[in-house]
């Protein structure tokens, strides 16, 4: 007797077969009555009504409830809560501290209404763009450091700015006035206590680099070692405290200068958060020993390694106000001409770049949030050395899955599974019509121009602006530091090559990711990459994973056969895959279809292998299975292409199974000798049976003679 599968196909296949996707996107009362009809077992649990606020009453999923908004609103007002608390105190510090701090307060505003009368000026006489980007640059010079990190933070955001503004204040990054060398000695020995001849043999009489919140000495211990001193700017903290506090002020007539796109106000609440953080050198110090641990590996002693390193820290030179780092030679990406020079390998140190900043972003979620040319060089040796760990992120969990949730959702041009991703990670104010953005997002994916740049990050944000400010996104804090982590990545990386795209680099990363994590959120993950809502596969994504699980392995397998594979801790395979993970991820896939859950799935899966079998049967292909150049004749073009998708994935099946037989042939008995598996084998066989019982007589003989045809024509050769 036909299982339940089976008699759900037959009941669709009563209607036309077109209307099965739409059949399993009925609501919940047919889904309940088909099932009651047709099987003794009650359906399985479909989303609370809870969620109608969020899709539609017809709307359901195989892969279940989606995670709600709550954590990101908690995690918002825990982030808002923690940088008042900052703030105030700081506020309270200031005015305390210093009889005459409301006089300073209202000197800074002073000052500050003074540039933006300046720039207002300049906004009525200057017509020229690139000109007015110029004088607002130097104007946020003129403001001090404050104004300058704001204005480095907005460089990488043309979704607030127009380009041309931020070219301009990308120079922020190298052409940052020093402070006085006297004061920056005055501030060294006041903070260790002792006088300059007695900390170091000898230090550079002018700073070797300058940043927003300090400069940078080059100096030799008495022991002999080189170091590079770091030295911030006198008064950082009360002069980061008022502006912080007059910014609300000033904003307004900023956007209107710059032409900003959305309010300042909200683009720069990441970067005052961690401006307090910055200023605490003995923070950043523990930050580079944090990254170190995590991140750190390679020796670097020859071109063969490319490594990742980051500089020690002296404690002994190092206080509140001073760091006393590893000085670490390197040449700055953007300079081409060197690293030419040096014979360094562009593609090795991307490569290993781009792992070390997946591996912040999606294993460990403590990122450097700021990679750009002046904060990640290459050393002579060909390693990476990252510096200034001042703006750090720390990022949940929940955000790092979200972030491969929605890669793999924009991937896959599921536009209502992003919009959902978008509502579950605090994006979109609570009561927006999903629908209404998963419509946005739909039309958008319909761009000729998106698809073109549909790998390139800067490209991928391009595309989703308009959607962001129809609808009134509000990026979180986390989410607003990963962008543009990403996007100075990028623009990094493409000082070396200028065709790299992160998200096409990153996808065999995440893919990696997906099968070798086995917490639920990431296999659910994994088969919304695989399995559509409603129930139906993606073939095309199942047969490019597993042609590139049977590439990849295969070719990491003949590297560590050569005896040539890389330090472990390194790069060198880190997009090949773990077969043992594939075999893992591969059985809780066949799990969840032999499920409950899963049953929408199998009706798809019947109909599906039905399709395959009237393709070979139709054509009489069977010989084709064993010869590719075999000649089938006129065949249909559909149904020859289905022939060669069935037969090429066959073959890459054949192939990953080839790399660990032993785990391949233990899951697949595993599977087998399961209750659920055989029912299905039978329901399929049944399904086989009822839909093929008429076409089998008359093809039989067809198939036989061709085969024997075959059989003959390699006898001959």
């Amino acid at each position: 007797m036909a299982g339940p599968t089976s008699r759900l196909f037959l009941l669709a296949r009563r209607g036309d077969s077109q209307r099965l996707p739409s059949l399993l996107l009925i609501p919940r009362s047919v889904h309940a009555a088909a099932w009651a009809a047709t099987s003794p077992i009650s359906p399985p649990p479909l989303p609370a009504s809870s969620s109608v606020r969020s899709y539609s009453s017809a709307f359901t999923s195989v892969h279940g409830e989606r995670p709600s908004s709550e954590y990101a609103k908690i995690r918002k007002q825990s982030l808002e809560t923690q940088f008042g608390r900052i703030l105030g105190s700081s506020s309270r510090r200031l005015f305390a501290d210093r009889g005459f701090g409301p006089f300073l307060a209202l000197y800074r505003a002073a000052t500050i209404s003074f540039h933006v009368v300046k720039l207002t000026i300049w906004h009525l006489l200057l017509s020229d763009m690139k000109k007015r980007a110029q004088k607002f640059r130097e104007s946020l010079i003129s403001l001090g450091p404050f104004y300058i990190k704001l204005g480095q933070a907005l460089s990488t955001r043309p979704d607030i700015l127009p380009s041309a503004y931020c070219q301009e204040l990308a120079k922020l990054q190298d052409q940052i006035p020093p402070f006085p060398t006297r004061i920056a000695l005055r501030t060294i020995e006041s903070q260790l206590g002792s006088r300059i001849p007695d900390l170091f043999a000898d230090i550079s009489p002018e700073p070797i680099a300058a940043a927003s919140l300090g400069q940078v000495y080059r100096a030799h211990l008495h022991t002999g070692e080189l170091v590079a001193v770091k030295v911030q700017r006198p008064g950082m903290a009360p002069l980061l405290t008022l502006d912080a506090l007059l910014f609300n002020m000033i904003g307004g007539q900023l956007k209107r200068f710059a032409k900003a796109r959305k309010d300042l106000l909200v683009a720069v609440n990441e970067i005052v958060r961690h401006m307090f953080d910055e200023i605490d050198y003995v923070l950043e110090g523990k930050n580079a020993e944090r990254f170190a641990r995590l991140y750190s590996h390679g020796s670097g002693d020859d071109n063969s390694e490319v490594g990742i390193k980051a500089p020690k820290v002296y404690w002994t030179y190092t206080r509140k106000s001073i760091l006393t780092l590893e000085w670490i030679d390197g040449i700055k990406l953007t300079d081409a001409e060197r690293i030419s020079k040096a014979n360094l390998n562009r593609k090795r140190m991307i490569d290993e770049g781009l792992y070390c900043s997946l591996r912040q972003l999606l294993e460990e979620g403590f990122f450097h949030a700021d990679p750009h040319p002046g904060n990640l060089v290459a050393t002579k040796s060909g390693s990476l050395a990252y510096f200034d760990f001042g703006m750090m992120g720390d990022i949940p969990r929940h955000y790092r899955v979200g972030l491969i949730q929605m890669l793999v959702h924009y991937v896959n041009r599921d536009s209502l599974g992003l919009a959902n991703d978008f509502h579950s990670l605090g994006f979109i104010p609570e009561g927006t019509d999903l629908h209404a953005v998963a419509d946005a997002l739909k039309i958008s994916f319909g761009d000729a121009s998106a698809r073109r740049q549909s790998n390139d990050f800067q490209g991928v944000m391009n595309h989703l602006y308009d959607v962001m400010y129809e609808f009134n996104f509000s990026l979180p804090p986390d989410y607003a530091l990963v962008i543009r982590a990403l996007g100075s990545l990028e623009g990094t990386a493409k000082a070396l090559d200028p065709d790299f795209k992160v998200i096409e680099s990153a996808y065999p990363f995440v893919i990696g990711r997906l099968l070798a994590d086995p917490s639920p959120d990431m296999r659910k993950i994994l088969r919304e990459l695989l399995i559509r809502d409603d129930g139906s596969i993606r073939w095309n994504r199942l047969e490019r994973l597993i042609a590139a699980i049977s590439e990849q392995s295969s070719e990491s397998s003949n590297k560590s056969g050569d005896g040539s594979a890389d330090n472990a801790s390194g790069s060198s395979d880190w997009r090949s895959f773990d077969m043992h993970s594939v075999v893992a991820a591969t059985e809780d896939l066949f799990d969840f279809i032999l499920s409950r859950k899963g049953w929408r799935v199998r009706v798809f899966l019947v109909q599906d292998i039905i399709k395959a079998s009237d393709a070979f049967l139709q054509e009489a292909t069977f010989p084709y299975l064993f010869d590719k150049d075999f000649e089938m004749g006129e065949l249909n073009p559909e149904r020859s292409k289905m022939i060669k998708r069935v037969v090429n994935g066959v073959q890459s099946f054949r192939q990953a199974i080839k790399l660990a037989p032993d785990a391949w042939t233990a899951m697949l008995i595993r599977t087998f000798l399961k209750a659920e598996s055989q029912h299905f084998v039978l329901d399929v066989f049944s399904a086989l049976a009822k839909h093929s019982s008429y076409k089998i007589p008359e093809t039989f003989w067809l198939c036989i003679s061709r085969y024997l045809n075959y059989i003959n024509k390699r006898d001959r050769l």
